[in-house]
């Protein structure tokens, strides 16, 4: 073994005493969380992304005809705003400028009426100049340009929308890709095959950020994969191509219209599809190129859906913009869970009122789950309204969250039966559990030639799977349920090298270790085993000079980042659930990461945190969650009080 991996010994401090200043802390987040809580029983935070999501938006009121010159002046406003100093945009705060975001930044704010001789257009326009132009785009800003006229469709892959009519148990078939990318994909078959243009009008073209002459651009299609799938999906790409010329395609009006219906048919209440942009837009896209009328109820409802008081778009005097998704259930669960570990009461009117609303937001309908999943419904989502694709994660955390509040009796032991029962019907042949689909694996489609930004796949993870394991431990289970069992061999076999776990949805090892160490507390597993002492080593390993911990979303991409970046609250927090899970309450490392927490509260009661702590896909979507920064410091506080009161 190498040096990196032996485990070592730490002298714990003799006596950890409560530090000064965390009752005061306890009472000041608990304050600020009840001052924040939504009148209907909820919390909601921001979700914030990159200004794509924006610039889309823009686009899409252009493409629909909806354009207003108020609302595209905030967006100007918000995007300049955005911008860094060296005229970039970037993906998460304080990234490197993304290529793509920088394109797309840019056309909004030309279409948007900013002229391209402003100083901040001229700083766009020479990075996105020097970083090889337009033709060096993502598959997906080149499909925006093509449908706004900015770029050619035969250099976009081939999407054919034969490939609804495809059966589940064929390699390639829509249900084999994550839910999020089939509710893109789908649109994106009529959008491609019907291929509109909504020009821009003349003074917003942006030939000047091609490298080469517009005209003259080369539209061949390349990959820079070289794996014999990639390999395969371009010859197959090709073959479309030509299948594509064919005067007679005797499948394809079947296709369309059976896409048209399934589009149709997963409209959201709130308007959205999957509760998240990338499906929303595509849609309103591809029906609109269908010739649906912005009268269609369909329609309307798409198009409001993006405002209204549980809408996804935030506006101020000056400023708009919109979120990409909405996280009002996992938000509300989590704040619930730090609030009961900080002693606030089960029959609080804050609890109570929460968990009555989490019980109406439970799910007993079906969704695209049940292609491969024979269970009956019962979990959650993590939006205001999308119900045909609860996720496990939430569902866990919310039956946690429940567990400790005082609500009808009846009703609650209810829903945690069908939550629990849906969970188990959700668990994966490897023994963790996806977010959305069961055994969703087929890792062959991550090289397809459109899957150049973001997963394809919703696979396994640890942090999931070891939320579920947390629950069915304070649920009562433990070894010998094989169910249990399963998942604790999981992700033992999927601890990294160094001790760490991966953070699928969490930036990022520190994420992965925060869900997995109170999971195996949980579930009674020895503490002062081997694999537990490796991961308390690579956090004490890890800790930051002031106390805390931090990891920079680089570490998805290089190992030069590994674990390593300025503390965050959050990050700091996770790092210390790990740690008070594993016993290490006495531990220096514990006692200096309570005092950061402590010294670095604001005056309100939360935490500053500029940084991108939240997972969408690793390195390619990011998230600032805006309430990370609050309970989780709150459950880490709380936590380390009940253990010192435990040990003095």
């Amino acid at each position: 073994m190498s040096n990196e991996t032996q485990v070592k010994t730490y002298s714990p401090l003799s006596s950890p005493g409560k530090p000064l200043g965390l009752e005061s802390a306890i009472d000041h987040a608990i304050s600020y969380l009840a001052e924040i809580q939504d009148e209907h029983g909820y919390w909601w935070g921001e979700l914030e992304s990159n200004v794509t999501i924006t610039a889309e938006h823009l686009f899409l009121t252009h493409i629909m005809g909806t354009a207003s010159d108020k609302e595209w002046r905030k967006i100007a406003n918000y995007l300049l705003g955005q911008q860094r100093a060296d005229g970039t945009w970037a993906i998460w705060h304080e990234g490197a400028g993304d290529l793509s975001t920088t394109i797309e930044a840019y056309l909004a704010l030309k279409l948007a009426g900013i002229s391209s001789d402003r100083p901040e257009m001229v700083k766009a326009r020479e990075f996105i100049l020097t970083n090889g132009g337009v033709e060096r785009s993502r598959v997906f800003t080149k499909i925006w340009l093509a449908i706004l006229g900015e770029w050619n469709w035969r250099n976009t892959p081939m999407i054919p929308p034969e490939l609804i009519l495809l059966p589940s148990w064929f390699p390639i078939n829509v249900y084999a890709f994550a839910c999020w990318a089939r509710g893109t994909i789908i649109p994106m078959t009529i959008i491609q095959t019907l291929r509109p243009v909504f020009p821009l009008p003349k003074w917003a073209h942006i030939g000047e950020v091609f490298v080469g002459n517009k005209g003259d651009t080369d539209l061949s299609f390349s990959s820079s994969r070289g794996s014999s799938w990639s390999r395969l999906f371009r010859i197959l790409d090709s073959a479309l191509r030509i299948y594509d010329r064919f005067p007679l395609k005797p499948f394809r009006g079947h296709a369309i219209r059976k896409a048209e219906r399934w589009i149709v048919q997963r409209q959201e209440e709130d308007g959205s599809w999957g509760g998240i942009q990338p499906p929303w837009v595509y849609s309103l896209i591809a029906l609109k190129a269908l010739g649906y009328p912005l009268d269609h109820p369909v329609m309307k409802k798409g198009l409001g859906g993006f405002y209204g008081r549980e809408g996804f778009a935030i506006e101020t005097e000056e400023t708009f913009h919109l979120q990409s998704c909405l996280s009002p259930v996992w938000d509300t669960a989590l704040a619930m869970v730090a609030l009961e570990d900080a002693g606030v009461p089960g029959d609080h009117p804050m609890l109570v009122n929460a968990g009555n609303w989490l019980l109406n937001e439970q799910i007993f309908i079906g969704g695209d789950w049940q292609v491969h999943c024979s269970g009956r419904p019962g979990g959650w989502a993590f939006e205001f309204a999308n119900d045909l694709y609860p996720d496990t994660d939430d569902s866990a955390v919310v039956l946690i969250a429940l567990m400790g509040v005082l609500l009808d009796e009846k009703r609650k032991e209810h829903a945690l039966r069908r939550g629990l029962e849906w969970l188990l019907a959700m668990q994966s042949a490897n023994g963790g559990w996806g977010s959305f689909d069961r055994n969703n694996t087929r890792a062959l489609l991550r090289e397809i030639p459109f899957a150049d930004f973001g997963e394809m796949i919703d696979p396994p993870s640890v942090d999931v799977s070891a939320h579920i394991v947390e629950y069915l431990a304070k649920a009562g289970y433990r070894r010998g349920f094989p169910p249990l069992d399963r998942a604790i061999s999981y992700i033992k076999r999927e601890q990294e090298e160094d001790g760490a776990w991966f953070g699928r949805w969490g930036v990022n090892l520190t994420y992965g270790i925060s869900c997995v160490l109170p999971a195996f507390a949980a579930v009674g597993e020895e503490m002062n085993s081997r694999c537990v002492k490796r991961t308390i080593d690579w956090l004490v390993d890890h800790q930051n000079e002031d106390g805390g911990w931090g990891e920079r979303v680089e570490g998805y991409l290089g190992e030069q980042w590994r674990g390593k970046g300025p503390s965050t609250a959050s990050q700091t927090a996770w790092a210390l659930l790990g740690l008070l899970a594993a016993g290490q309450v006495g531990h220096c490392a514990t006692h200096r990461g309570i005092n950061y927490l402590i010294s670095t509260q604001q005056e309100q009661g939360n935490w500053d945190e500029p940084y991108f702590t939240g997972t969408g896909f690793p390195g390619d979507f990011m998230i600032n969650y805006h309430l990370y920064r609050d309970y989780f410091p709150l459950m880490a506080l709380s936590r380390y009080r009940t253990a010192v009161g435990d040990k003095t």
